[in-house]
């Protein structure tokens, strides 16, 4: 799958997003390595707290089925009942669920709009210095 198709399928997540609060709705698709996508939207909530992101939605969806292998994810937001414009990136949280399951030296990370695809970045770019299981294995190894 390429990106604009990923991008167009982060556009049809997005549909599904629920945002009476913010009225920010976002859509995912994480392509696995092996050519499958899950799709992901952010579900908000009253208490705030409780509300999860589309990546990371895309991602617990993914993972619970028993994925561990990921290429990329495609990421696409705006004001609900519009059509996006500008790009989203994600929040620290989900980079740094994206840090938990993926290489970020070769995870990409595509931000899209209602034209396609607008910018890619490897999760190293947009987490710089993350913190993610191999630093728990070398405390381990210290031991």
């Amino acid at each position: 799958m390429n990106d604009q198709e990923l991008v167009a399928r982060a556009l049809h997540a997005r549909k599904h997003a629920y945002t009476p609060y913010s009225h920010w709705a976002v859509g995912a698709a994480l392509l696995t390595e092996d050519g499958t996508v899950y799709e992901g939207c952010n579900i908000e909530n009253a208490a705030y707290t409780p509300t999860n992101c589309a990546e990371r939605t895309a991602f617990f969806k993914a993972v619970s089925e028993g994925e561990r292998a990921f290429a990329a994810i495609a990421i696409v937001g705006g004001y609900e009942n519009t059509e996006p414009e500008q790009v989203c990136a994600p929040c620290g949280v989900c980079r740094q669920v994206m840090m938990e399951f993926c290489d970020p030296q070769k995870f990409r990370i595509v931000l899209g709009t209602k034209d396609g695809v607008a910018e890619t970045y490897t999760l190293a770019e947009l987490l710089p210095c993350g913190f993610g299981p191999e630093n728990l294995s070398a405390q381990k190894s210290d031991e």
